[in-house]
């Protein structure tokens, strides 16, 4: 990789993502979340699909009024009243872009499409062609295009090419691909189709095999510059690539993608914890980043180095994400070190063999309880000792 080269965030939440199961968002809510990914710094929101509803139609036209910077993308296959449909919720667009898919691997055309490969190509020129017409700005995705024959994937992104796509993105349509091999499709490409250099490549990953996002890493080593991906890794089947998860790795490996970004990082957190607001679910407790337990200790030996420097057991800030602060969680695996900051945060300044006491009838509640709160330990300890005068009076 070229050292310092950008990478362009595209964020599929509100049209990727919002077709997860309970993740449908009314337009109101949808131009709540888009302008929070303008905060966070996003370089692309795909806004919808035009033709699937009137209110995906409305959704696209009211973010297109309201969020100005980043660019907007509205999805069509690759038929002439999808395109059209497209094109008119950008109407308003500062920066409008077509987004076309259609399908390319031999299952698909054969069982789906019921087409041959030449007629899929004919339709890939035609319908890039005409969304050229309409905007300056078209991206192509051969879908499920890591089940795709090498040799035909290359005529597709062709055809697609020489008929005016600007982007063309190589979707792993059903999490099929390991890293290696979702790479290897773009450095194969880049062989076979010196046009390519001429475009903006992308890289669209599902999590059907759980490696939606080092799949994604990978196709930045092979030279990717438009990562596609959700907050929070909603999405079809077991989601997308996690927006999140990726500018993390990006961040803490900058040893390792020596890229650029336009993130705002300490906006992560918020824009998860406001996705989760507006659909029915939020991200797993050990969700990595912005889970509940990613800043979280309850392990004795990991609480004692996190006290002693927190460097030994995170890799990264809390606050760097935008989370709050690191959590020192009391349960049957803390040990003393845990224990004796926490009395002391609740105004308890206890000698050792006070402490060690206290840290035995802990261990023994924490044994009987899943979760011990303040006025656990308060109780534990209030009939033993008195907490530090100038702690009560603070």
């Amino acid at each position: 990789m070229t050292p310092e080269q950008q990478i362009a965030f595209f964020d599929t939440t509100l049209r990727d993502g919002e077709q997860s199961p309970g993740c449908s968002m009314t337009v109101a809510e949808k131009v709540r979340m888009a302008h929070a990914l303008d905060e966070l710094g996003v370089d692309v929101i795909e806004a919808g699909f035009a033709i699937a509803s009137e209110g995906d139609l409305a959704a696209i036209t009211s973010v297109v009024k309201e969020v100005r910077r980043p660019r907007i993308a509205s999805l069509a296959r690759s038929r002439r009243e999808d395109i059209e449909a497209a094109a008119r919720s950008l109407d308003k667009a500062e920066k409008p872009r077509i987004h076309i898919f259609l399908a390319s691997s031999d299952l698909h055309l054969e069982y789906k499409l019921k087409i041959t490969r030449e007629q899929a190509l004919e339709q890939a020129g035609v319908s890039v062609r005409l969304a050229r017409t309409m905007v300056d700005d078209v991206e192509f995705s051969p879908e499920d295009a890591s089940r795709t024959a090498d040799d035909f994937l290359a005529q597709m992104v062709s055809v697609a090419i020489e008929a005016g796509a600007t982007v063309i993105n190589l979707p792993d349509t059903v999490g099929y691909c390991v890293p290696q091999e979702y790479g290897d499709m773009f450095r194969k490409l880049r062989a076979r189709v010196p046009a390519v250099e001429t475009i903006t490549l992308s890289s669209h990953c599902h999590n059907d095999l759980g490696m939606a996002v080092a799949n994604t890493l990978a196709a930045v080593e092979a030279g990717v510059r438009q990562l596609e991906c959700t907050i929070n890794g909603i999405g079809e089947r077991a989601g997308n690539a996690a927006l999140e998860e990726l500018a993390a790795a990006l961040q803490v490996r900058k040893d390792h993608y020596p890229v650029t970004h336009s993130l705002k990082l300490d906006r992560l957190y918020p824009t998860s914890q406001l996705l989760a607001q507006l659909i029915s679910f939020g991200p797993s407790p050990n969700k990595a980043v912005v889970g509940s337990n990613a800043f979280a200790h309850e392990a004795g030996i990991h609480q004692h180095g996190m006290l002693s420097n927190p460097l030994t057991y995170e890799i990264m800030t809390p606050a760097s994400v935008g989370v709050p602060s690191t959590r020192l969680v009391l349960g049957k695996h803390s040990g003393r070190h845990a224990l004796a900051s926490r009395l002391q945060e609740l105004g308890f300044q206890l000698s050792k063999p006070e402490l060690d006491s206290t840290y035995q009838r802990f261990t023994e509640l924490a044994d009987r309880k899943k979760a011990i709160y303040d006025q656990d330990l308060i109780a534990l300890v209030g009939s033993h000792h008195e907490p530090a005068q100038h702690l009560q009076q603070a």
